[in-house]
């Protein structure tokens, strides 16, 4: 099974790859660091844009996981960026057959902004056909999400 981590922290080994880790705790998977990827807003057009190539990560795998830390109350930039920009170039139902899991964490985040996380992955899932597998916010409810993968 090809397990797809997008890791939309800037920190490569904070708190969300940790998460990530708890998730997959003895699976084999490829992190993505989404910071790494110039992705344009959108309606932006840049010749060096590489949506494409998170696209084709996102198409090889049958688990992607997606990692957030709570910036700003909410989905940090490049999550959100990405999430924006699938709108259009990405068929309604096209990853069908694959799941999604969503780890979103902060330092000390309100239910409403953990709500309003879960309710636009469930969404964005819902959209292109993944099955929304849930989201984990700790190390204990990564762990238990992660013995369903």
């Amino acid at each position: 099974m090809k397990i797809l981590f997008i890791n939309g922290s800037p920190n490569r080994k904070g708190n969300t790859a940790a998460l990530a880790d708890a998730l997959l705790r003895g699976k084999e998977y490829e992190t993505l660091q989404l910071t790494d990827y110039r992705i344009g807003s959108y309606g932006q057009k840049f010749e060096d844009d590489q949506l494409d190539e998170v696209v084709a990560k996102v198409k090889e795998a049958e688990v992607v996981v997606i990692g957030s830390p709570l910036y700003w109350h909410n989905i940090c930039g490049s999550v959100r960026n990405m999430l924006d920009r699938f709108y259009g170039p990405i068929k309604n139902g096209e990853f069908s057959g694959r799941k999604l899991y969503f780890l979103f964490q902060g330092a000390s985040p309100e239910k409403w902004m953990l709500e309003a996380g879960e309710y636009t992955m469930n969404r964005f899932a819902k959209l292109y056909g993944f099955e929304y597998a849930g989201m984990a916010t700790d190390r204990s409810e990564a762990e238990k999400l992660g013995k369903d993968i």
